[in-house]
């Protein structure tokens, strides 16, 4: 009963009333082992959450209310409270994030030692990041693609409005990850004029857009349960050496089946 937001006075009482018709409020103290200052408090709280009533005679009485009524209701007014606190809170999240991004913007457009580089460890944002840089691409796009994907090139559709703005995409897959699904997906990106080429086994994951920003996603060997790690650079030199690297694999690679 605690569990589901009772204290430890309220479950004592109630499971007490459960085992009697009524009872008066010092009567129920001793026996549920709450302070009498406390009962009346602890009595008006669970009327309150619904697991008791008062049935008023020549002294106020308290009775239970039958469990299954008591827990559906107590639950369901709980979880209507929590929705209610949940907008609110993202109501007040949205405008934070509004002031707090005044404060946030770089002063006089001053850059670190090492802004070109960005250590991205949650998904959402990798995702976010590899969005922006797949909706601003201008002249071509090369990525490794590999499982498990952060954000699936096959389910993206900007890819093909990159096609469409004449970006030059090419994807290589690593074999034995594609189920009939994705290969279907594929072969419709080729037949838009995506490159598609297999490779036995690709080192990272990594995206390039323009030859100059990108992203490399390595797995972490060290965790039980291994995660990716997500490095977003915007770097010149860095991108040349990663085009390099993706045209060695692709040279090697395949054209898929």
């Amino acid at each position: 009963m605690q569990q589901i937001g009772l204290n430890a006075y309220e479950s004592r009482s109630y499971l007490v009333l459960l085992g009697h018709t009524r009872f008066k409020a010092l009567e129920l103290a001793a026996r549920a082992q709450v302070p009498r200052q406390k009962i009346y408090e602890v009595l008006d709280s669970l009327v309150e959450k619904g697991f008791a009533h008062v049935v008023q005679e020549r002294t106020k009485l308290f009775s239970a209310v039958e469990p299954t009524l008591a827990l559906r209701g107590y639950l369901n007014r709980r979880e209507e409270s929590l929705k209610q606190e949940i907008e609110e809170q993202s109501r007040n999240a949205v405008e934070l994030a509004d002031e707090l991004s005044k404060t946030y913007a770089p002063a006089d457009g001053a850059r670190g030692n090492l802004d070109y580089l960005r250590i991205v460890s949650d998904p959402s944002q990798t995702a976010k990041h590899y969005r922006l840089m797949l909706q601003n691409v201008k002249t071509e796009y090369i990525e490794f693609s590999r499982p498990p994907y952060a954000v699936d090139p096959l389910d993206e559709r900007l890819v093909r409005q990159a096609i469409e703005r004449g970006v030059k995409c090419r994807l290589l897959i690593e074999q034995g990850t594609l189920d009939a699904t994705h290969r279907k997906r594929l072969e419709e990106y080729a037949e838009a004029g995506v490159e598609v080429r297999e490779s036995e086994k690709l080192p990272m994951k990594l995206a390039v857009f323009d030859n100059s920003v990108g992203l490399v996603a390595l797995l972490d060997p060290v965790l039980t349960r291994p995660t990716w790690t997500a490095v977003v650079f915007e770097h010149p030199g860095f991108a040349e050496a990663m085009h390099a690297l993706f045209h060695n694999h692709w040279k090697s690679a395949r054209k898929l089946d």
